[in-house]
């Protein structure tokens, strides 16, 4: 945790965002340097930090949501966001672990308008560069209560990315299924996030599990508005081609709620999905335009508020210090807020 400092605090959400940035960087640049010189060319491209050659690159990363998360709740719980640097660093790097396997998974060649590391590396060594990422991040955060939560995080990522594999295969995908599945894969990074960030703090187990349970349900309302936008969202808020989950067929939350409708759309759209052959442009159009007709789009825009409500009242519960209740609620609302 050399090298950190503690910042003003602010509201400000794109402050918050560089000021986690700038507290988790220089471990998070740490980490990195102990890695075998090609796996750490991979992640750091992958960071955004530099191109495929190592040259310097701008821009390119993530927000660092995570991390941002970690360090208010911190602040939230009565602590100092330094105190809390090593556990959102940890975060991150699960984080990104998740995001290179899943983007080797889901066959996903863009991500932040970029390659993504197998698009650029290659399989093998894009997969090596996310075992790598996870092990480090056990590394930082081995012992007591703060690793065994990684460590039941994790296995609950792999659990919700095997059920999303799984659902590819299949069109019978029943609502409680795709829940739990966003519950697993999204939900549960945000809840250890949150919940780590109190820990540091010094709170008591049962404060922590509010946050946890803070971070857990606003890690559902994101996933529930990002699955809305991998179907409506344009390239330049996504980073991804529009459609993109759709050309996949991806059965995500909208999907599968829309599937789930007893009307002549969702029929429509279950044969769409059944083909085997690629959707064009055109059939791709249409078949967003079934899962809105199908009320896919209304079911998932409700929960994610639903989700976003819950987030909050264990926020409150949790009985937050004003400035740490602040960022929170600024957090809450860009998590919350990127779709209309």
């Amino acid at each position: 945790m050399s090298g950190t400092t503690e910042l003003a605090v602010t509201s400000n959400v794109e402050s918050i965002l560089s000021d986690a940035r700038s507290l988790i960087q220089p471990t998070q640049r740490a980490a990195l340097d102990t890695l075998p010189t090609e796996i750490r060319h991979v992640a750091g491209f992958h960071l955004g930090w530099w191109d495929t050659t190592g040259r310097a690159a701008a821009g390119g990363g993530g927000k660092s949501i995570r991390p941002a998360l970690t360090l208010a709740c911190a602040r939230a719980a009565g602590g100092a966001a330094a105190a809390a640097v090593t556990a959102a660093v940890a975060v991150e790097l699960v984080h990104d672990f998740s995001l290179m396997h899943d983007d080797i998974m889901d066959g996903d060649a863009t991500r932040r308008h970029r390659p993504t590391a197998w698009a650029a590396f290659g399989v093998p060594r894009a997969l090596l560069t996310g075992d790598a990422l996870l092990a480090l991040a056990l590394n930082l955060v081995s012992a007591g209560i703060p690793g065994a939560a990684l460590r039941t995080l994790i296995l609950e990522l792999c659990a919700g990315q095997s059920d999303d594999l799984t659902f590819e295969s299949r069109v019978d995908v029943a609502l409680p299924e795709s829940s739990r599945m966003v519950e697993q894969k999204t939900g549960a990074l945000f809840g250890v996030a949150c919940q780590l960030g109190a820990l540091s703090a010094g709170v008591e187990a049962h404060i922590a599990d509010l946050y946890r349970q803070f971070g857990r349900h606003l890690g559902i309302a994101f996933q529930m508005i990002d699955d809305i936008l991998g179907i409506w969202g344009s390239e330049s808020v996504t980073g991804k081609p529009i459609y993109s989950d759709l050309r996949s067929r991806k059965k995500s939350v909208p999907v599968v709620a829309a599937m789930s409708a007893n009307t002549a759309a969702a029929r429509e759209l279950a044969e769409l999905y059944r083909r085997s052959a690629a959707l064009d442009d055109s059939e791709l159009a249409h078949a967003a335009e079934l899962i809105e007709a199908a009320g896919g789009r209304v079911w998932a825009e409700t929960e994610a508020d639903r989700h976003r409500v819950a987030a909050l009242d264990a926020l409150a519960a949790a009985a937050p210090t004003q400035d740490g209740l602040a960022q929170l609620h600024a957090l809450t609302e860009l998590v919350t807020s990127r779709v209309s």
